[in-house]
């Protein structure tokens, strides 16, 4: 989490939830939320915008979690430790999916299977095979499944795709994403291993992660710098740029790259994290190329931005990010029309950040009531996130991996690259 939702999450996280508006009982959708901290604080801070969703319920294995978000609420939902117990309840509707990315596909398939529908936030899983299992839970169970890539629902985010598959820059042949900081030389530090604090279940927060000892590090939001929960910040913060470049040039319906390589190490910072603190990573698509860069020790930015999503075409080049959107002609052959000018960039800067989230939130409760597919629908989320991590494997094994996105099977691969689409379980946890 970083940049600009690091900003969003950290206002919503601290301020007042909204208190429930005035609708009768009988018209109102129940959310059970499981993960109340931070990102579940500002995710029921959007829901609570809309008098159709009443927060019933709410999950986390950490107590002291639980009593800070109750203090934010005017309501008092109730509480649980387990999340089984809350998908247990028949009044539950709809459950908003906000823990480490671990615990994503097991929670979302129980919940499916429950008859619940899902707000799932990015990365969808933590693993391809994970992924495809939630798609196909959510099919099997016809339930709604919306994954928490809110940029999809950005008006500036709407309109500059539409420019692009209208054609307005040409026929794009290379896009590029990128996020860049410097965190040298400390990182996120190296606390001691210790007895986890007695308001935590740690072997809960584990769930089907390998069983290791307690670390500040792990249980805190760094837990997206170790693999067995995360990967780093190309899933972090990478998914979110992958899935518009997949939205501008439809590879939606295409489905994948071709093939996928990727250098990087963890090559300075001295802390405990185990994902790099530099990444590059090549994506070879059927009719284009993209390429996601991490840095974590330098950051100069890209067009004067320290991350975002760059489409090069024949005729113009568009960046975009989460203040909004330029156009720059690639020559004078280019009709000068209303947006090929950088005002038009500057003028939708500012204010509409928070608008995503709210405007994601609109298209789910849509989609609630007439069972169409959201516009982050599970399946996209699943796509998106599947760039993501086939860069983390070709990282990981040093090898450039060819991928088929219809069967979405790795072709030719080392068996350590193979083993890596999933993961093992720890006892009793299984997906199903």
């Amino acid at each position: 989490m970083t940049h600009s939702r690091r900003k969003f999450l950290a206002a919503s996280a601290a301020a007042p939830l909204l208190p429930q508006g005035r609708v009768p009982a009988s018209d109102r959708i129940r959310v059970g939320v499981i993960g109340a901290g931070g990102q579940g604080r500002g995710n029921m801070g959007v829901f609570q915008r809309f008098k159709e969703f009443e927060i019933a319920a709410l999950c986390d294995v950490n107590q002291e979690q639980l009593a800070r978000t109750l203090q934010r609420l005017e309501s008092k939902p109730d509480t649980y430790a387990d999340y089984r117990r809350l998908l247990e309840r028949k009044d539950i509707e709809v459950v908003i999916i906000a823990t480490p990315d671990h615990w994503h596909a097991l929670q979302c398939v129980h919940a499916c299977q429950a008859g619940k529908d899902v707000y799932v936030e990015k990365p969808l899983a933590l693993t391809i095979h994970e992924g495809k299992r939630m798609v196909e839970a959510a099919r099997a169970a016809n339930r709604v499944v919306q994954v928490g890539t809110q940029q999809r629902s950005g008006r500036h985010f709407q309109r500059a795709v539409e420019l692009i598959k209208e054609g307005k820059i040409g026929r794009v042949s290379f896009a590029r994403c990128w996020t860049h900081e410097n965190n040298y030389p400390a990182g996120i530090g190296n606390p001691s291993d210790a007895d986890p604090p007695s308001t935590l279940d740690w072997d809960m927060w584990l769930g089907p992660a390998p069983k290791v000892a307690w670390n500040p590090n792990r249980s805190s939001t760094n837990f997206r710098w170790f693999w067995d929960y995360a990967g780093g910040k190309i899933t972090d913060w990478g998914t979110h740029l992958i899935d518009i470049v997949h939205w501008a040039l439809d590879v939606d319906v295409i489905g994948g790259p071709r093939a996928v390589s990727a250098h990087g190490g963890k090559l300075l910072l001295q802390d405990n994290r185990e994902t790099p603190d530099t990444l590059e990573v090549v994506y070879e698509y059927a009719n284009f190329f993209m390429t996601y860069s991490s840095r974590e020790l330098n950051a100069r930015p890209v067009e004067n931005k320290n991350y975002g999503i760059e489409f090069f075409g024949t005729d113009g080049t568009l960046f975009l990010d989460r203040d909004g959107f330029e156009v720059n002609p690639e020559t004078q052959r280019v009709e000068q029309g209303e947006y090929f000018f950088r005002s038009n960039y500057r003028s939708v800067r500012g204010g509409d950040q928070y608008q995503h989230n709210v405007n994601h939130v609109r298209n789910f409760l849509e989609c609630l009531k007439s069972r169409e597919r959201p516009v982050s629908d599970i399946e996209i989320g699943h796509r998106s996130t599947t760039a993501a991590h086939l860069g983390n494997i070709a990282y990981r094994r040093n090898e450039r991996l060819r991928w088929d996105p219809v069967r979405q099977e790795l072709l030719g691969a080392s068996p350590e690259a193979r083993a890596l689409l999933s993961r093992p379980y720890r006892p009793p946890w299984k997906l199903p």
